[in-house]
């Protein structure tokens, strides 16, 4: 089971990141997947969800400015993330969740400047 996270950076206020997940090892289309987000000395904190039915949910800080998405047929989960704020600054970290079973990738740093 794996799950792989990429397309951190850096980026100025304003602008835009896509982070993908690349995921391997589990039957990822029954699995709800979700993009997490942390910086230090705060909690791992929930960014943006999306279940095996298509229901997205979003954290009220990002609503009208991240996308979630997913393409089952390559396994993968994207994070489309535009007019980045400095306070969007954190590691990124996807998660696939399922019944009993839960997978986190390793993390991906953004950093948006201002």
């Amino acid at each position: 089971v794996q799950l792989q996270a990429s397309g951190g950076g850096l980026v100025q206020a304003g602008g835009s990141l896509r982070l993908s997940c690349e995921a391997s090892g589990f039957a990822f289309s029954r699995y709800t997947i979700s993009w997490h987000r942390q910086v230090p000395g705060k909690q791992r904190e929930l960014v943006a969800s999306l279940d095996w039915a298509g229901v997205t949910n979003y954290e009220d800080a990002v609503k009208g400015r991240f996308t979630i998405s997913r393409d089952n047929a390559k396994n993968m989960v994207y994070l489309q993330m535009n007019s980045l704020k400095p306070e969007d600054t954190a590691v990124y970290y996807c998660k696939a969740g399922w019944w009993r079973n839960t997978y986190w990738g390793q993390g991906t740093l953004v950093t948006v400047s201002s």
